[in-house]
This record gives structure tokens, C-alpha cells and sequence, in this order.
């Protein structure tokens, strides 16, 4: 085992990738020479070559474009968009081309591509660089979504993705980049969990947290101040948004009665709308007390000073946690912020 950022176990995952298979190369804005923006993929152009990895023009639908035609043409193509608030020029391309072109072909054409987006707030970044758009591409159908929380996952899963047929949107926490973790660089991909399957983070017994990319972090930071007030919270990290894996899912429910779904995208029509549908939906008799989501406000995304008021946090984490547990709805026992701080961000 080796301790890598994030980040830097991303890069692990792409130059494995690239070693492994002389199809695949990646694409993107400033990703070569500089690096990328992130200096994820620092060190990969000078050891493969600028023909298996393309700076290109700042024309987001020209590189997911281009990279249809290389992925009809037998590659494997890695897009990066900068950052998640760019990817919004390509989403015609991803939309009718990536994602209907196996289904308009009855299955002859495959389309092995991953968009590779740096992706949620918490950075401290303007307008357009903090961006939570992963419902839009989840209602897409055709599209496999995923969604990495530590490095471990970041490493296998992009592997994965980039050795999968299906066109993949593969989203990394930005705020996450620089976080550690210990990663098996010798993994075998045949053992790892496929990357449709979430996981169990942390097991509980009193209520389930639901979640994904950095709000995991956020999740177990909850679980741990819970345990000091006697409480135990299981944690589920999706990994997948498309397909959710919801036998997991169902499985904590129907243990601990109770769920708390967060994330940190808008909440109205957001992935947590899904889940509590679906919850319900599967659990209904096992539910103790009504589902509640913690998410991001129905706004644009907030100037960087206002962003901690945006982005949930412990305190309305452990609030949702109370209502499920009928600890009281006017203040947390265990810490959290009052309804009034919450209204609009806790339902």
C-alpha cells in the first residue's frame, strides 16, 4: 500500500491505463505541458508523448466532439473539462452523441469514452468553478455516472471506467484532491468491486447517511460526533449515481429504519429526490420516521465567502439526523444548527 493524495492517485490511474493499452489517450485543456490545472496529470505528457496526450483549444464541445470520432474509430479516449462549470458547451455532444450512439446503432457501435470532470465547491473558486451537475447527466440515459470519494476508488474505478464500453462521466471532488489515503497500486482490476456497487463507509445501527464524493468525508466527520452522544450512524458511499446501486442501499435502510440523504448539489429534482423516491418506494414499511435531505440551496452557486453557508456541514447533518430520530425539531443534542438556520436545506 502506498499513502497518495487523490489526486495524485488519479494520475497513478491514468498512467496505468495508458501503459496497459496504447488505444487510450487523453484529452484536454492544458493537461500536457502544465499539467492541468489540478496537476492531476503533471508528468504524463513528457513520459507518453504529446500524440497520447493532447493539450487542446479551449473549446469544450470540439474535445468531447473529437473524442466521439477517436472513440468510433476503435480508441479510448480520457476527456478532461477543467472545471464542472465548463462542461456545459459539450452537453449537446454528451447528450445526443455519447449517449445515444450504442442505442441508435442497435448495439454495433460502442462508445468507450470517460469525461473525467473536477467537480463541487469548497475551494473557494468564482462563479462557474464550483459547479454540482450531475443530475442532469444521471437523468441522461446511456451514461454511466461515477463519482470517486477517496484514493483507493479514484485509482480502480477510473481504470474501470476507461477499460469499460460504455461512455462514462467520471466526477472528482475537487475539494478532495489533496486529501490522503492508502492505495494498492497493485490492484487487480478482475478482484475490485465493479463500480456500479456502493459501500458501506462506516457500519451503524441508529439512522443511515447517504451520500457521495466529498460529502462522504463530511458524513463520517458526522458519524464520529454522533458516536459521542451514544449514537451510531451507518454511512453509505453510492460510488455510482448511474446506476445506483439500491440493494445497498435498501439493505441499511431496512436495518436502521431511518436515512438522511445529502449531497451537495441543489436539492429540488437533485439525485437525492431519486433516492428518497426510490427508499420509499422499496422501504416503506421499514421506515420509521419520513426521509430527510440535506443539500446545497436552490441558488446559483455563492461568491467564495458565502460558499460554508451553501455547502452542508456537520451541524446540518447531525439536524437532519435528529428529525429522523424524533430528538426534537427546534435544536440538536448532538451540536446541530437550529431549523431556522436550515430551512430551505434540510426537508
Amino acid at each position: 500500500m502506498t499513502a497518495l493524495t487523490l489526486g495524485s492517485a488519479i494520475n497513478a490511474g491514468l498512467s496505468k491505463a495508458l501503459e496497459n493499452d496504447d488505444k487510450v489517450l487523453l484529452m484536454g485543456e492544458d493537461i500536457g505541458k502544465l499539467g492541468g490545472v489540478f496537476r492531476v496529470t503533471d508528468g504524463l505528457q513528457k513520459r507518453f508523448g504529446a500524440q497520447r496526450v493532447v493539450d487542446t483549444p479551449l473549446a469544450e464541445a470540439g474535445i468531447v466532439g473529437t473524442a466521439v470520432g477517436l472513440a468510433l474509430r476503435g480508441y479510448r479516449p480520457v476527456v478532461e473539462i477543467q472545471f464542472d462549470g465548463f462542461v456545459y458547451p459539450a452537453f449537446d455532444q454528451i447528450v445526443c452523441q455519447v449517449a445515444k450512439l450504442h442505442y441508435r446503432s442497435n448495439g454495433r457501435i460502442r462508445m468507450p469514452l470517460v469525461i473525467r470532470i473536477p467537480w463541487a465547491g469548497g475551494v473557494g473558486a468564482a462563479e462557474h468553478h464550483s459547479e454540482s451537475p450531475e443530475a442532469y447527466f444521471v437523468h441522461t440515459a446511456g451514461l454511466r455516472v461515477i463519482a470517486a470519494s477517496n484514493p483507493q476508488d479514484a485509482y480502480v474505478m477510473l481504470q474501470q471506467a476507461i477499460a469499460s464500453d460504455d461512455p462514462v462521466i467520471f466526477f472528482e471532488p475537487k475539494r478532495l484532491y489533496h486529501s490522503k489515503g492508502e492505495v494498492d497500486l497493485e490492484a487487480d482490476l478482475a478482484d475490485a468491486p465493479p463500480m456500479h456497487l456502493a459501500r458501506v463507509a462506516r457500519e451503524g445501527t441508529d439512522a443511515t447517511i447517504v451520500t457521495y464524493g466529498a460529502q462522504v468525508r463530511t458524513a463520517l466527520d458526522a458519524a464520529v460526533a454522533a458516536e459521542d452522544d451514544g449514537i451510531s450512524l451507518e454511512v453509505i458511499d453510492l460510488r455510482s449515481l448511474s446506476p445506483i446501486d439500491m440493494n445497498t442501499v435498501a439493505a441499511s435502510v431496512r436495518k436502521t429504519g431511518r436515512v438522511v440523504v445529502t449531497h451537495e448539489a441543489a436539492r429540488e429534482a437533485g439525485v437525492g429526490a431519486e433516492l428518497i423516491a426510490s427508499i420509499t418506494e422499496e422501504c416503506f414499511h421499514y421506515l420509521e420516521t419520513p426521509p430527510r435531505r440535506v443539500t446545497g440551496h436552490d441558488i446559483p452557486y455563492p461568491p467564495s465567502k458565502l460558499e460554508k453557508h451553501h455547502v452542508p456541514d456537520l451541524d446540518r447533518i447531525l439536524h437532519a439526523v435528529d428529525l429522523v430520530l424524533e430528538r426534537g425539531a427546534g435544536s440538536s443534542p448532538t451540536g446541530g444548527a437550529s431549523a431556522a438556520t436550515v430551512e430551505g436545506g434540510v426537508r
